[in-house]
């Protein structure tokens, strides 16, 4: 076995003197770390619970480094922290949050609140997109409403075809003054979702630390006792 030479922070000293580099714009922090996962800066925030969940997971991947998230929660709260900083920038959000239109106002909220966000898309038995329900929708609705979904949802709504680049989906976020962009097969069924708040955070930190699916890279911690493979077969799932 090949054991490569590690270094700890006692272990280096930076001597400080004079550089040739004439501009920070042309420093390179980049590193690896691992044999497959890059960093755009070489700085990790600890699996400490007083430290990283998903808010710092997601600030410090957005610029360059990644978030370890602690593993002092359940099974569920750890994956569901490391969900959201994997949805918080992604190109297109893979399985979009949605409900079904026969469920009420309450069960809408419910997920809102839950998932910290601010709208579902309609979707029928068959995984079709009927509708979209967001915030507006519901503005004045107490959390207890019966009402049903299909009652207050937009039926009326702007969606794209499977393939369509940035690009595109920015001009019809744009021009139709829309927040969020269903995105469709052949069937109409819902393949993902591009929103706006995605793309202006791709053009506001273009150093972010992504995955090959253009989501944020974020870690999380497991243990080597207890719960430890079940709590690795969830995250990895």
């Amino acid at each position: 076995m090949d054991i490569r030479e590690g270094l700890t922070f006692d272990d280096v000293l930076l001597v400080p003197k004079f550089s040739d580099v004439s501009s920070r714009s042309q420093t390179d922090l980049s590193t690896q770390l691992s044999r497959n996962i890059s960093l755009n800066i070489p700085l990790i925030s600890a699996n400490m619970d007083t430290v990283t969940e998903s808010s710092m997971a997601v600030t410090i991947a957005r610029e360059g480094g990644v978030g370890i998230i602690h593993r002092f929660l359940t099974i569920q709260e750890e994956v569901n922290e490391v969900l959201k900083v994997k949805r918080s920038g992604s190109v297109m959000i893979e399985n979009p949050y949605s409900i079904n239109p026969e469920q009420t106002i309450q069960d809408a909220f419910s997920i809102m609140n839950e998932k910290q966000i601010s709208g579902l898309l309609v979707v029928d038995s068959h995984s079709k997109l009927v509708g979209i329900l967001t915030e507006r929708d519901v503005l004045f609705e107490p959390p207890n409403c019966s009402k049903l979904v299909k009652e207050l949802m937009t039926k009326d709504v702007v969606s794209a075809k499977q393939g369509i680049d940035l690009e595109e989906a920015k001009e019809i976020l744009k021009n139709n003054r829309i927040e969020k962009l269903p995105i469709l097969d052949d069937n109409n069924i819902v393949k993902g979702l591009i929103t706006s708040q995605d793309i202006s955070n791709l053009e506001k930190y273009p150093n972010a630390s992504k995955d090959n699916k253009g989501r944020p890279i974020v870690g999380a911690a497991v243990g080597v006792k207890g719960d430890f493979m079940e709590r690795t077969e969830a995250l990895i799932d």
